[in-house]
C-alpha cells in the first residue's frame, strides 16, 4: 500500500455529557498531538492528571464496554472515541477527561465525527506504521463467537449478528473501507434490551442511561406498571406503552443499525491494537471481550514485528551496485572461498549484500549430506567478507587493502540455510572508524526471517 503519514486534529474539541454507566457529568477535551504519541486518556479530575495509553495492554473489564485501567487508574466506556479516530484516520490525540467515563453522547460515534472533522485533521511530518496481517488468525469462543482475519491491502470488517429476536433478526452489516466509516458507521447507536434494563441499573450500570442514547429494543407487550417503574428509575415521567419493537417507536437510522453498531464498537477494540491494521475482518456474534481479546492477539503480535530486525528490500531485476567482477577485484578471496555474490547498497556506515546458496557449494558433500545444511561459520565468513567491502569503501585504494577479523561476539544461528535459499546481508558500522579498528553489527536474512546475527570487529590493514 501507498506509505502515508501520521495525522492529528487541527484544534481542540470539547465534548459535555454523562457516563453511560456512572451517570456522572464529564468534560471530555480532545487535544493535538505530536507525531507517535499516539492515542492516551488523561484524568485531569485526579491530583497528579495521570495518563494511560489506549492500548490493550491496559484493557480490564469488557461489561457492556471497554475500560482500561494503570495503576488503579480507570477510563471506562472508550469505544466509541476509540472508534471515531481510528475510523477518521487520527493517529495521535490526548484526551483529557473529568471523570473516570468518557461520556455516551447520543450512543453512537456521530457526534464525535462531526466534530473532529469541524476542527480539521492535519497530516504529520512522520510515517504512519501498519501492522499487516500476513497470516490467518481464527479467534473462537464458548459463546458462539467467531472472529476470522485474513490478510489484505486494506481494512474492511464484515459483521453478523443473531440474538435471536424477534424485532431484531438476524442482522449483516458490511464496511468495504475505513472511507465510509463517518457516513456508514458512525452515526449507529448502542442498543439494549427492554428486560435488562432494571438488571442493569441494579448492577450499578447505565446510571447514564436514557431514550435519548440508546435504542430500546421491547421483545414483548409490556405492561404499563412495568414501564412506568422503569421510567422512574431514569428519572422520566413515563414512556409510551408499545406491543413490540423499539421503545417511543424510535426511527432506526439504517436498518440495520444494531449490527453496525456492533461493528462500530469492534473498530474501536481493534484500535487498541495501537496501529492502523490492514486486513479482511469477519466477525460473527461479536461483543466486547471477544473482541479485545483479538486485540490482544494482534497487539503482542504487532510489538513482536516492530521490533523484529527489518529485512532488506531485494529486487533480483534490479542493477546492483557491484557484482561479482567488481567484488573480485576489492576482495583477495577466491573459489570456493568467496562467498558474496552482489553488493546492493553501500553507504559510508551501512553495506547490504547477498550469496545464493545453490546445491553445487562444496561444503554440501560433507556437510550433512543426505539434509545439506550450510555451514554457520561460513555464513559468518560471509558476513565478514561482505563487512571486509563496507570497511574499504572507506579507503581510495581497496585493492591494496585487506580486513582481518579480530573479535566475533553475540553470534546466534536461528534458522538452517539450506540449498535455493538467497541469503541477505546487513551490516553496519556501530562506532567510527579509529586507527583502523572497526566494529561492526552483522545480520544475515533469508526472505524476511533472520537467520543469523552478530557483532564483529576487524583491522584494516595494508598489504605488503
Amino acid at each position: 500500500m501507498t506509505q502515508q503519514k501520521q495525522q492529528t486534529l487541527g484544534k481542540e474539541v470539547v465534548l459535555k455529557g454523562k457516563g453511560l454507566h456512572t451517570g456522572l457529568e464529564v468534560e471530555m477535551t480532545v487535544c493535538p498531538a505530536e507525531p507517535n504519541h499516539g492515542i492516551k486518556f488523561q484524568r485531569i479530575d485526579l491530583e497528579e492528571q495521570p495518563v494511560i495509553d489506549a492500548v490493550a495492554d491496559y484493557i480490564t473489564d469488557t461489561s457492556r464496554g471497554t475500560t482500561i485501567e494503570n495503576k488503579n487508574i480507570r477510563i471506562c466506556t472508550i469505544e466509541h472515541i476509540m472508534a471515531a479516530l481510528f475510523g477518521l484516520g487520527i493517529d495521535n490525540a490526548l484526551i483529557k477527561l473529568t471523570a473516570p467515563e468518557v461520556p455516551i453522547m447520543d450512543g453512537s460515534a456521530k457526534i464525535h465525527v462531526e466534530e473532529f472533522l469541524k476542527a480539521g485533521i492535519t497530516e504529520q511530518d512522520a510515517d504512519r506504521w501498519y501492522f499487516e496481517i500476513k497470516e490467518k488468525l481464527v479467534y473462537k469462543n464458548d459463546d458462539g463467537t467467531e472472529i476470522i482475519i485474513l490478510p489484505d491491502s486494506k481494512f474492511s470488517i464484515d459483521v453478523t449478528v443473531d440474538f435471536k429476536s424477534k424485532v431484531l433478526g438476524n442482522q449483516y452489516a458490511r464496511l468495504t473501507s475505513i472511507d465510509e466509516f463517518a457516513k456508514e458507521i458512525a452515526p449507529c447507536r448502542t442498543f439494549v434490551f427492554f428486560h435488562e434494563l432494571e438488571f442493569l441499573y441494579k448492577r450499578n450500570l447505565i446510571k447514564g442511561g436514557d431514550m435519548e442514547n440508546a435504542i430500546v429494543i421491547v421483545e414483548n407487550d409490556v405492561p404499563q406498571e412495568d414501564l412506568d417503574r422503569i421510567a422512574g428509575l431514569f428519572n422520566k415521567k413515563s414512556v409510551e406503552r408499545i406491543k413490540e419493537g423499539y421503545l417511543n417507536n424510535l426511527q432506526l437510522r439504517f436498518l440495520n443499525e444494531p449490527a453496525r453498531h456492533k461493528m462500530l464498537d469492534l473498530i474501536g477494540d481493534l484500535s487498541l491494537v495501537g496501529f492502523p491494521i490492514t486486513g479482511k475482518v469477519y466477525a460473527d456474534k461479536p461483543g466486547h471481550s471477544s473482541n479485545t481479546e483479538v486485540a490482544k492477539l494482534l497487539r503482542k503480535a504487532a510489538k513482536k514485528a516492530l521490533t523484529k530486525p527489518a529485512a532488506p528490500k531485494y529486487d533480483p531485476r534490479e542493477e546492483p551496485l557491484f557484482d561479482i567482477n567488481a567484488i573480485r577485484r576489492m576482495l583477495p578471496h577466491r573459489p570456493p572461498f568467496l562467498l558474496v555474490d552482489k553488493i546492493l547498497t553501500r553507504s559510508e556506515t551501512t553495506i547490504v549484500g547477498i550469496k545464493n546458496v545453490t546445491m553445487n557449494e562444496p561444503f554440501f558433500t560433507g556437510h550433512f549430506p543426505e539434509e545439506p545444511v550450510m555451514p554457520g561459520v561460513l555464513i559468518i565468513e560471509a558476513m565478514a567478507q561482505c563487512g571486509g567491502l563496507l570497511v574499504l569503501g572507506n579507503v581510495p585504494d581497496p585493492e591494496h587493502y585487506s580486513t582481518y577479523f579480530l573479535k566475533i561476539d553475540k553470534v546466534k544461528f536461528r534458522d538452517k540455510v539450506v540449498p535455493g535459499d538467497t541469503l541477505i546481508f546487513k551490516l553496519t558500522l556501530t562506532e567510527p572508524i579509529r586507527r583502523g579498528i572497526v566494529i561492526m553489527s552483522a545480520q544475515a536474512f533469508v526472505g524476511e526471517n533472520l537467520v543469523a546475527e552478530g557483532e564483529m570487529t576487524a583491522q584494516v590493514i595494508k598489504n605488503k
